[in-house]
C-alpha cells in the first residue's frame, strides 16, 4: 500500500521552498564561477517580500522618470516572481601587463581617466550565465534583467561599493511570466 504525504500549505508552499533553494544554489554557482586572477568581487543577494516590492516600485519610478517603458514591463515581471536573485560586482583594476582591453594602454591610464576595468564586469557576466544555467537546470522560469540591477543599485540593496548589477527573477508557474513580454 502506498502512502501519500500531503503538504500542509499545498503545492504553492512546496514551490516557494523550492524557489528559495534554487535561489541559494544560484548564489553558490555564481560564487564558484571562474574569475580573472581568482579575484572575487562578486556580491549576491536574494530578494523577497517587502524588499522585492520596493525593487519593483523603483523600477516603475525609473520607467516614469527616464521615459523607459521596459522598466515598468520588467517591474511587472518582478511582481510576478516570488524571488529575485541579485548579482553584482565591486570595481577593481587587475594590473595585468599587456592587456589594454579597457581601451587604455595600462591600468594607470585607466585610473587617471576614471574608466572601468573590464574584468569585474566580465567576471559578473560569467556568474550571471552560471546563475541562469542553474535556474534552467532546475526548470525554474527566469530572465536576466539589467533593469532590476539598476533599481537595486539605486536603492542600495547590495551596498554602496557595488557598481554593476543584474537581477534574475525566479518563477514556478504553469506559464512563464517572462514569456510573451511586450
Amino acid at each position: 500500500m502506498q502512502e501519500v504525504t500531503m503538504h500542509p500549505g499545498g503545492s504553492a508552499e512546496v514551490e516557494q521552498r523550492a524557489l528559495q533553494t534554487v535561489a541559494d544554489l544560484i548564489c553558490l554557482a555564481a560564487r564558484t564561477a571562474p574569475k580573472a586572477r581568482g579575484a572575487d568581487h562578486l556580491v549576491t543577494a536574494v530578494v523577497t517580500g517587502e524588499a522585492k516590492a520596493r525593487l519593483a516600485a523603483e523600477m516603475r519610478a525609473i520607467a516614469s522618470a527616464e521615459n523607459a517603458a521596459f522598466f515598468a514591463r520588467d517591474a511587472a515581471n518582478v511582481d510576478a516572481a516570488p524571488v529575485v536573485v541579485l548579482l553584482g560586482t565591486r570595481l577593481a583594476r587587475y594590473g595585468l601587463p599587456a592587456c589594454g582591453l579597457c581601451g587604455f594602454a595600462n591600468c594607470d591610464e585607466n585610473e587617471r581617466a576614471g574608466a572601468t576595468c573590464v574584468f569585474p564586469a566580465h567576471d559578473l557576466g560569467i556568474a550571471v550565465g552560471s546563475a541562469a544555467g542553474v535556474a534552467a537546470h532546475h526548470h525554474v522560469d527566469n530572465r536576466v534583467m539589467f533593469s532590476a540591477g539598476v533599481a537595486a543599485l539605486r536603492l542600495g540593496l547590495m551596498g554602496e561599493d557595488v557598481k554593476i548589477a543584474f537581477g534574475l527573477p525566479l518563477s514556478a508557474t504553469g506559464k512563464s511570466p517572462f514569456f510573451d513580454r511586450k
